[in-house]
């Protein structure tokens, strides 16, 4: 028979933190500290003392970060953390909810209506 949805299952144990998550740990040591208190370190990779910031994953060993960063995964992390997170502005623009006309086009920046009382 098999496992249900074994696809949505298998995608989700390997889950990272998503980017705009990561951008926060970046800007905010606060906010990766509060994150880092939720992990008990004894469950964690080589004691929790190993964690690669901009992947938000733990290593085993200082051998094993050293081969991540050199990787294509964090490299493509990285230029992903660049180019910013996805914003709800960007998703309206996307679906056509949103339009910029630009200046003088007849958009809602080029037009001042007066209320009368």
């Amino acid at each position: 028979m098999g496992i249900f949805a074994k696809r949505t299952k298998t995608k989700t144990r390997r889950y990272m933190r998503d980017v705009d998550q990561v951008k926060a740990d970046i800007t905010s040591p606060r906010h990766l500290e509060l994150f880092k208190q939720t992990k008990a370190a004894e469950d964690l990779p080589g004691l929790g003392r190993h964690y690669c910031t901009e992947c938000a994953r733990w290593f085993e060993s200082e051998h094993g970060l050293q081969v991540h960063t050199k990787g294509k995964p964090h490299k493509r992390r990285l230029k992903a953390l660049k180019e910013g997170p996805y914003t709800h502005k960007e998703a309206d623009a996307a679906v056509s909810l949103w339009t910029d006309n630009g200046p003088g086009r007849g958009g809602p920046a080029t037009k001042e209506v007066e209320m009368s009382t």
